[in-house]
């Protein structure tokens, strides 16, 4: 097997998976722990997988993408707490823009019952969590429904998205760096979080630790146009004070 022919072994497993582990691999391909070692420094040049300690794991990227069935079995503890964490920074809101994505419907559900909200979302999950709620009001975002992720795109969703000014809105994205901003994979999911962007008068980034230093596709903000962003206690004390210097709040939950 050729170093290409194994990277892209590598790279299919890591994708099936959610990570590699380099003894695994190195036992799987019948190569040294450090030929892997040197595989994963590769791929991670290419923007194809983030090395961890042991192991690496995917990066989404034009050519792939993480459904929200997937998503909804990885890092659920640590997602939890990020979505609990955000909910506490509602304020005042009184509208409120969920975003598509796993932890997204996590804050969703945990939005409070007992008072006025108007909830604007592109997520047919977060907007069922929140249908029966007699408090909150639901306005779901119309448009091309994507099966991966079970939410509105294309130009139907940004119209109506356009005419509104929300409070807050709660954003996800498949990548944060300092260097390239909030990317994402897919061109007309980025034009829906860029509208929002646009709409909200303040804005939160909510996003596991393993999105940062990660570049997708289509760029769709940048750090600085966040006042609030909320992590995992896997970033870094040290990351999370360099992210700040570019203007946000960095919490670590």
């Amino acid at each position: 097997m050729s170093a290409e022919e194994r990277q892209r072994e590598i790279v299919g497993a890591a994708r099936r998976s959610g990570s590699v582990d380099v003894a695994e691999l190195a036992a799987e391909l019948g190569v040294a722990k450090e030929t892997v070692r040197r595989d994963l420094r590769v791929l991670e040049s290419h923007g194809l997988l983030r090395r961890t300690h042991g192991g690496a794991y995917p990066v989404e990227s034009a050519g792939f993408e993480t459904t929200l069935a997937f998503r909804t079995t990885m890092h659920v503890p640590e997602k939890r707490r990020i979505a609990a964490a955000a909910v506490e920074h509602l304020g005042e809101a009184e509208t409120v823009f969920i975003d598509e994505g796993f932890t997204p419907q996590l804050i969703a559900e945990g939005l409070p019952r007992d008072r006025p909200l108007t909830v604007v979302t592109a997520s047919l999950a977060a907007a069922g969590a929140l249908a029966t709620a007699e408090e909150i009001t639901v306005l779901l975002l119309g448009g091309r429904v994507r099966g991966g992720t079970l939410a509105t795109v294309d130009h139907w969703t940004t119209k109506m998205l356009s005419g509104f000014v929300i409070d807050l809105a709660f954003i996800g994205a498949n990548g944060i760096s300092r260097e390239h901003g909030l990317t994402t994979p897919d061109p007309a999911v980025s034009e829906v979080k860029a509208q929002a962007l646009r709409a909200s008068r303040r804005r939160i980034f909510a996003g596991m630790h393993t999105k940062f230093g990660a570049v997708s596709f289509c760029r769709f903000a940048e750090v600085g146009d966040f006042q609030t962003i909320i992590t995992s206690t896997g970033l870094p004390a040290s990351e999370a004070h360099r992210y700040s210097l570019r203007g946000p709040q960095v919490i670590r939950a």
